[in-house]
Formats: C-alpha cells, structure tokens, sequence
C-alpha cells in the first residue's frame, strides 16, 4: 500500500477507482433506475426458531430455506389460501401466482434472520400499552360501508406496505421500477400499480395536507439517496401508527445489480424508540404490466352483501 492511500483510508477518504463500480446518472449521483424486486422470506421480526441470532452462516441459512420449503402448503387443498372447492379444484394463490422469494436477504455477505436490524433483538418496539387490535390496524371487523373496509381491499394501497413507507415484500408482485432525474425520483410499484413521487431538495407541504404515502422529499448524502416522509393519512396506519408517523429511507446503491434499502420508522404515540429495517433490492427483468385491482372484483359487493345477509339472519333470531 503506498503512503499516500494508507493517508487516505486512515481519513475515511476513498478514491474514484477504490470505490465499487456502480452505474451514475448524469449528474454524477448513482444511477437507481431500473427494475427491481425486494422478494425475501426473511421476516420482519425474528423467528424464536433461529435462536436470537441475528445472521446464519450459509449452512445455517439452506437448512433454513429448505424447511421454508419443505413446509410449504400453498399448492394443497389443505392450504388457508387456497380458494378450492373440492378434490383436485383450482384455487387462487398457489406457488405459480406468488412471488415471495426463496432465499433469506443477504447483507454484507450473511444472511439475515429479520429485516429489523434495531432493536437488536429484531423486534417492533411497541409502547407496553398498545393493544394488539392497534397494532394490527385497518377495519377488518367492520362492514357497515364500503369506507369502512381495509385500504388495501378496497384497492387504494397495496397491503403489507408494499409502496410504503416504509416498502416491505409481502406475498406477491414485490417488484419496482425506479426513474430518477434531478428534480425528482418516482418509484412505480407493481402492487396496485402505486406511484411515489419523491420531490427532491425540497420541504414538506403543510402540516394540514395528508396524503396515502406521506410527503416525501429527497436529497442526497454522499452516494446515498436519503428520503424523509411525513404528512401521512390518519387511515394509513402502518404497524398501528399514527397519522404522525416519520419515516426515513436509505436508497443505496452498492453494486450494479444491489440497491441497500434501509428505513427508519418512529412514532411516539405507539412505539417505545425509533427502529430501523434493512435488506437488498436486486436488480429483475421487466416490464412491470399493470396490477388491475378492481377488474372483475366482486369481493367489495360479496362481502358486504354477506354481511347484510347474516344481519338479517340475526333479526330473524
């Protein structure tokens, strides 16, 4: 090593050619466009069956893998997500229509066992007097109107947070595209074909503007796109929280095929200390078709109508 790079290393400075070589865009910032997909069976929280452990070692990681395999029913009638209705009857999401990954998300070479990185313990640090029904959120015990069933039923936003903040993979379509320009990035998001427009090097509407996904603005820090998002509807209540929610995401991209997505989530009202998720996005094939939610849907009227029939029922009675 000569003189001159160890002086760099012992300042924390890192040369053009020592860095990895990573697309940028033309303004010098990297490049996140793309297609993406954040697909993984990692959990958010950990698993008693890992033992506390933070990361597996890569034997660790298949035998993990290879039991979320082997216990996989979703092509079996026996199945809770298989809509059959009798021997050899053909169901909606089965292994096919899911998208869910199959390895653990591997970060700085190891696998890890939650997409929760703080706590330690990889776990949501609700306050101790947040109700499991807060915490869950949504109305999924009401069906007086349509307004009153969940966001993602009634074909708003996706469910899980997958177009966030915070963006979380959940059972299916956990694909994105990225397009960037100075002004402004916007990340299309394959479940219920949401937009997020993140405003770049700006501030924040007013405090009375609530919106689905919060108001996010961008700006960047070193190689890292950092996003700040506030301003989020009382009814979107990710993990139970409020309309005061305050979320900050980390867009970095670390190799020509990796975006490390890190996200920090806090709300007084309902979690004890901020806390903080962490996982790839790996870079997929497109083109993203359209998530047509409401096209030959007739849940909404099913459900209701089911509900209006058991009310009457029960005035009979």
């Amino acid at each position: 090593m000569s003189r001159r790079f160890a002086v760099w290393i012992a300042l924390g400075i890192v040369p053009a050619f020592a860095q990895k070589n990573i697309p940028r865009a033309a303004d010098g910032h990297p490049d996140l466009e793309g297609i993406w997909t954040n697909a993984t069976i990692t959990p958010m929280e950990r698993p008693a069956s890992v033992g506390g452990k933070a990361t597996l070692s890569d034997k660790e990681a298949a035998a993990y893998e290879a039991k979320d395999r082997d216990t996989n029913t979703l092509d079996e009638e026996s199945s809770p997500l298989v809509a059959a209705t009798g021997s050899g009857a053909v169901g909606a999401y089965n292994n096919l229509f899911v998208d869910r990954g199959s390895e653990l998300a591997r970060v700085d070479g190891v696998k890890r066992t939650s997409l929760i990185i703080d706590p330690p313990d990889g776990k949501i640090p609700y306050l101790a007097d947040r109700s499991r029904q807060t915490r869950a959120g949504g109305n999924f015990g009401r069906y007086d109107s349509v307004k009153d069933r969940p966001l993602s039923e009634r074909c708003i936003l996706g469910f899980g947070s997958t177009a966030g903040p915070p963006m979380l993979p959940v059972l299916y379509n956990n694909n994105y595209q990225i397009v960037q320009t100075p002004s402004s990035v916007m990340i299309l998001v394959e479940m219920v074909h949401d937009a997020r427009i993140i405003r770049m090097n700006s501030t924040h509407v007013a405090p009375t503007v609530r919106r689905w996904f919060g108001d996010s603005i961008g700006h960047w820090e070193g190689d890292t796109l950092v996003v700040d998002t506030t301003n989020f509807s009382s009814q979107t209540r990710f993990r139970g929280a409020t309309e005061n929610l305050h979320v900050i995401e980390r867009f970095k991209r670390v190799d020509a095929g990796t975006i490390l997505y890190r996200a920090t989530i806090e709300d007084a009202a309902v979690f004890a200390r901020p806390w903080s998720i962490e996982y790839p996005f790996r870079a997929t094939a497109g083109p993203l078709y359209e998530y047509a939610c409401h096209e030959g849907n007739y849940a909404m009227p099913d459900i209701l109508g089911g509900a209006r029939k058991l009310e009457t029922e029960g005035d009979k009675k």
